[in-house]
């Protein structure tokens, strides 16, 4: 009788596969909208486990404070600050509506008030393309266009960290440590790689699954690997022309 799959295993949620929470600082998001109009100040840069990009702690009036992925140039001391008439300076956060055309932006809202959902990860950017009556139109870091509320928060400038992935990893340590950082699974095995008890594409000399990779949506655990409720699989043919 075979083992369970590692699959299942991390399913079950138990703190093999759980990320760690230890050197962990806080999560990126803007203060609430009523925060508009306050100035503030950059008290620290940090680093936060398992993120590529620098943090940056803004502390605002009224005892307010919050974090954000760090724009290239920013320094502790500067001041920054939120709201709509505030000038075009890196690390100011203003409504995208407000914002001129070909600005290249970061930490940018889906909705208003969410805090931030796109352009977060270390050396990515964003850029105001049009305004519309209707929204904003923005170039996103997958060079797709899309159209934003004017009433969502961006932060001037591109997020620090650039060029993190262009030095590689000499030693398979440093990578397991990233990726624990982050709940990876790591090392990632082929499952052709396998026994025929640790998984189901596993056995056979020639490294080949003797079965569909395909599986039904509906699989029970254990079963359910490789492509998943897949339409098709493999190279397309190209159809010729009547």
């Amino acid at each position: 009788m075979g083992k369970k799959l590692r699959v299942q295993r991390r399913g079950r949620g138990s703190p093999t596969f759980r990320a760690a929470k230890k050197g962990r600082v806080a999560p990126i998001k803007y203060p609430p909208l009523k925060a508009e109009g306050l100035r503030g100040v950059i008290r620290d840069l940090l680093h936060e486990a398992g993120r590529g990009a620098p943090l940056a702690h803004v502390e605002l009036g009224e005892g307010m404070s919050y974090y954000i992925s760090a724009p290239e140039g920013v320094h502790i001391g500067q001041e920054v600050a939120i709201g709509p008439d505030v000038p075009i300076r890196v690390g100011n956060v203003l409504p995208l509506g407000m914002i001129p055309e070909g600005t290249m932006v970061c930490n940018i809202e889906l909705r208003p008030g969410d805090g931030g959902r796109i352009a977060r990860s270390s050396g990515t950017y964003a850029t105001v393309v049009s305004h519309m009556p209707t929204g904003t139109v923005v170039k996103m870091p997958s060079k797709r266009n899309i159209e934003l509320p004017n009433d969502c928060r961006a932060t001037i400038g591109i997020v620090a960290g650039g060029g993190r992935k262009e030095k590689p990893f000499m030693k398979a340590g440093e990578r397991y440590h990233l990726e624990k950082a982050k709940g990876h699974v790591y090392p990632k095995t082929k499952g052709v790689s396998m026994t025929a008890a640790s998984h189901p594409h596993g056995g056979g000399r020639h490294r080949h699954p003797g079965k569909s990779t395909t599986v039904s949506r509906h699989a029970p655990p254990g079963r359910k690997v490789g492509l998943i409720a897949a339409r098709s699989s493999g190279k397309k043919k190209r159809r010729r022309r009547a």
